[in-house]
């Protein structure tokens, strides 16, 4: 008597089934996980570079701005407000927002580079935040409070963070229910 190995075509279907269930349960929870790591990581980058901004104000006893650049040289100035365009982080002694002759870029952010749009633009529109010697935070309109909002192309609420930039404090927060505002 010869013994057969291998399995039977029932055998095969149940496996095959089994395996399309967990796909239908694990293929949605990884788009949302790895939409929600690159829009938090999209935010805390420029959370880190205004903390920085901050401590080398303190530290040299001078204004530093961080603005919105396309090209990692000069601020884009008025019209651009996308801070998903990227932005630098300069030494600004004479406080005008613009990067003079003289004046030293510290650090410099390209543009995102998502397969799909976001956006991430402030509220009042803004493009340069300045901190002076004491790491108070100020903008073209004064000392106001400043809400940057990142959003995907979907416009899904649970993937919306929001930095919230006050003169003296920043924060982030996750998990908007209404995208439009944190």
């Amino acid at each position: 008597m010869t013994r057969q190995t291998g399995f039977t075509v029932t055998e095969l279907m149940v496996v095959v089934a089994i395996v399309a269930i967990l796909l239908g349960i694990g293929v949605p929870s990884y788009r949302y996980i790895t939409n929600a790591y690159r829009m938090s990581a999209e935010v805390n980058g420029l959370l880190g570079d205004l903390q920085y901004a901050r401590s080398e104000a303190i530290k040299e006893g001078q204004t530093v701005t961080t603005c919105v650049s396309k090209d990692g040289i000069a601020c884009t100035g008025t019209g651009v407000t996308a801070w998903a365009n990227g932005w630098i982080v300069f030494s600004d002694p004479n406080t005008n927002a613009t990067v003079d002759a003289g004046e030293t870029v510290l650090r410099v952010q390209g543009p995102f580079k998502g397969q799909v749009p976001d956006t991430f633009n402030a509220t009042p529109n803004v493009t340069a935040i300045t901190y002076n010697r004491e790491g108070f935070a100020s903008t073209a309109a004064g000392f106001v409070t400043t809400t940057i909002t990142l959003q995907d192309s979907t416009a899904n609420g649970a993937w919306t963070r929001c930095l919230v930039i006050a003169p003296a404090t920043l924060s982030t927060q996750t998990h908007a229910m209404n995208p439009e505002t944190c």
